[in-house]
């Protein structure tokens, strides 16, 4: 079984921004939404828990269409998170700050500085050049994520 390891390490009012790892080897960082305390989820505000979990090529929805149009030579389904506590259709996807998500992890280079704010850089280049991999793993039913809150939960 191969395991993305997605180590949170800064935590902001906004974001979540980590690094993200494939059997130990560094691949990106990442941006997800930011930390709510306790069990409470706030729509599109909130990242998911820390945990562990399987991921799947979904092959349905508006993201996999969009994905299939746009990377027409790779793309074989989007890479979703499964059995996520009080979340549905968490995805592995592009995107540069946590407007452009709802709970899911957006790939890219790590964070840097935009009008007060932090975001991923080369979010699609990021993208283009782990998703094989990722896929490969995840059609053979061989990929979880082991998410850790190394930000102390905040």
């Amino acid at each position: 079984m191969s395991t993305l390891t997605l180590m949170r390490g800064m935590s902001d009012k906004d974001a979540t921004f980590g690094t993200l790892f494939l059997d130990g080897y560094y691949l990106c960082s990442t941006v997800e939404d930011q930390y709510q305390p306790g069990p409470v989820k706030v729509m599109h505000e909130t990242r998911i828990p820390e945990g562990k979990y399987q991921i799947i090529l979904r092959t349905h929805g508006g993201f996999h269409q969009r994905y299939k149009a746009k990377f027409p030579d790779f793309h074989r389904g989007m890479l979703e998170l499964k059995d996520v506590p009080r979340f549905t259709d968490i995805l592995i996807h592009c995107g540069n700050d946590d407007d452009d998500t709802s709970g899911c992890v957006i790939v890219g280079e790590p964070p840097v500085p935009f009008f007060g704010r932090h975001w991923v850089s080369r979010s699609v280049d990021t993208y283009k050049e782990i998703y094989p991999a990722l896929a490969q793993r995840a059609a053979m039913s061989d990929l979880i994520m082991h998410i850790k809150d190394c930000d102390h939960g905040k």
